[in-house]
C-alpha cells in the first residue's frame, strides 16, 4: 500500500434512490455495460452481451462459482415465543453454525430457539455469544442449500421473483451469504459465445460473507477490517492463469471477490498456485496488482471497500467520473444493476 493520505470521504458520491435496481435485467445479458479504457481515459456505453467483442482471443475470464445459501431462517424463543431472525454465516463444527441473529441480545448461552425450516422443524441452542455474531448448535444437520430463504441485500426491498435470479448460472456449492454479483449477467449462451471467441474460462471460490455489506466507518480506510472469507483456487485455474500470462493474454476478473482471491494468493505465494485458505485482504489505492489485467464489476455503494478496490485498479478520479456519468445516463446500481468493464 502507498503512504499517501487516504480518506473514506474521498470515495463518496451522490446516488438518487431510484437508481438502485430492485429487479434484475431480463434476460440477464441485456444489462448495460459501461466500458472504461484506463490507458485512454475513455468511456464507452455497451450492452453486456457485447462482451465477446470487447475481449480478445487468448484472454481468460476467472469467475467465482460460489452459490448463495438459503441462509435466512425465522423462529421463536422457546421460553417466551419472542420472534427472531437468523442468517447462517459459516459452519463451526458438527451441527454448529456462526450466525447473525436479530435481535442479538436474545443470543444468551443455553437459550433455546425453534425455527421454521424447509427440512422440517429445527431446534437450536446458543453455545456462544460473540461481539456481533453467535454460535448455535442445531438439533440436526442443517442443509445450507435448502433450509431457509435466500437472503437479498438490504437495499433490495421490492423483488418477489425467482430466487435463482440471485444466483449465477455457474454457481455450485451453497457456501455464501451473498452473491458474487458481477457474474449475474452471464447466461449459458453468452458463455458459449465467449468460449467460441477463443476466450478461456476458469473458476475460483470465495465464500462471500455478510461483511461485504458492512460500511467503512473510519475516516482512514486503512483502519477498516474485512471479515475473513474462505477461498479456493483449483490447480486447473492456476494452470490456466499461467498459460494466459505465457501467451500474452489478459486475466479478466469477474467481480471483486475474484480480484481479492487471486491477489491474496499471489501475495501469499508469490504467484497464483493451487490454494485453500482464508483471506481478509483489503485492497486500497496504492496496491500493486500482480495477477489481474481487466475487471468486470457492478456499481458499488459509496464509501465502500468494494468501490475503493475498483478505484485502486482504475484510479479514483476516473472511477468517480464514470460513476457521475452513470448516474446522469440512468445506469442501474448495486447487486441487480448494470455492469462495468475496466480494460487496460
Amino acid at each position: 500500500m502507498c503512504n499517501e493520505p487516504l480518506r473514506t470521504s474521498d470515495f463518496d458520491y451522490q446516488l438518487p434512490p431510484d437508481r438502485i435496481a430492485q429487479e434484475p435485467a431480463e434476460p440477464r445479458d441485456s444489462a448495460r455495460l459501461m466500458v472504461l479504457r484506463r490507458g485512454e481515459r475513455r468511456i464507452e456505453h455497451r450492452i453486456f452481451r457485447d462482451l465477446p467483442e470487447l475481449l480478445s482471443p487468448g484472454d481468460l475470464l476467472v469467475m467465482n462459482d460460489t452459490r448463495v445459501m438459503a441462509a435466512r431462517l425465522f423462529g421463536v424463543r422457546e421460553d417466551t415465543g419472542g420472534r427472531v431472525e437468523l442468517l447462517l454465516v459459516r459452519p463451526a463444527g458438527p451441527r454448529r453454525w456462526v450466525v447473525l441473529m436479530r435481535p442479538l441480545r436474545s443470543a444468551r448461552p443455553g437459550r433455546r430457539f425453534r425455527f421454521e425450516a424447509r427440512g422440517g422443524p429445527l431446534g437450536a441452542t446458543v453455545v456462544e455469544r460473540l461481539p456481533d455474531e453467535a454460535v448455535l448448535e442445531f438439533d440436526r444437520e442443517v442443509d445450507p442449500s435448502a433450509e431457509g430463504q435466500v437472503p437479498l441485500p438490504p437495499y433490495i426491498r421490492r423483488f418477489r421473483g425467482d430466487p435463482e435470479r440471485y444466483q449465477t448460472v455457474y454457481a455450485r456449492e451453497a457456501r455464501s451469504a451473498a452473491a458474487p454479483t458481477a457474474g449475474l449477467h452471464f447466461t449459458p449462451e453468452l458463455l458459449e459465445r465467449v468460449r467460441a471467441a477463443g476466450i478461456e474460462t476458469a473458476f475460483v471460490t470465495l465464500d462471500v460473507g455478510p461483511g461485504t455489506f458492512r460500511p467503512v466507518t473510519s475516516e482512514d480506510p486503512r483502519q477498516h477490517r474485512l471479515d475473513v472469507e474462505r477461498v479456493t483456487v483449483p490447480a486447473s485455474t492456476a494452470e490456466a492463469i499461467a498459460r494466459t500470462k505465457a501467451r500474452g493474454g489478459r486475466v479478466v476478473a469477474v467481480g471483486t471477490t475474484v480480484v481479492r482471491t487471486l491477489e491474496h494468493v499471489a501475495l501469499d505465494c508469490g504467484e497464483v498456485k493451487p490454494y485453500e485458505g482464508w483471506t481478509g485482504l483489503l485492497i486500497l489505492p496504492g496496491h500493486r496488482f500482480r495477477t489481474i489485467d481487466a475487471l468486470i464489476t457492478n456499481f458499488h455503494l459509496p464509501r465502500s471497500s468494494l468501490l475503493m478496490l475498483v478505484a485502486a485498479f482504475a484510479g479514483r478520479e476516473f472511477v468517480l467520473e464514470a460513476y457521475r456519468i452513470a448516474v446522469a445516463e440512468g445506469y442501474r446500481f448495486y447487486s441487480f444493476g448494470d455492469a462495468m468493464l475496466i480494460l487496460p
